[in-house]
């Protein structure tokens, strides 16, 4: 990340029985955030052994994270999350500082991300 990121928001699940409306609701959902500006990357985790899985979002500002929070296809997902989903864990949190390789892990980074640059 050329831009360090100051908040990061993780959404962690438990996986019920996901079907078309979810992953539609989902794909346009993760579509509309890297959009938005100040998304900086995300990166995503599964554990097949507990069935948990997560989604970490890294943002510029807290005011990019809030137009993620803020989006009507967000309120839908969050109003119907039992459908698909168990128990589930949000995390917002500000970021002190990133070492190593800041792009290892990062999906969907935004054009002129690219760049290998340690922050800390």
């Amino acid at each position: 990340m050329s831009t360090r990121p100051k908040y990061t928001s993780t959404f962690i699940f438990e996986i019920r029985e996901l079907d078309d409306d979810f992953h539609r609701i989902d794909d346009e959902i993760a579509e509309r955030a890297r959009a938005i500006p100040g998304f900086l990357g995300e990166e995503s985790w599964h554990d097949e052994t507990t069935g948990l899985h997560s989604e970490v979002y890294y943002w510029a500002d807290l005011d990019a994270l809030q137009q993620l929070v803020g989006m009507d296809t967000h309120r839908i997902a969050k109003g119907r999350y039992d459908e698909w989903l168990g128990e589930y864990r949000v995390v917002i949190a500000e970021v002190k500082s990133v070492y190593g390789n800041p792009h290892l892990g990062l999906q969907h980074r935004p054009q002129g991300e690219g760049e290998r640059a340690s922050t800390g």
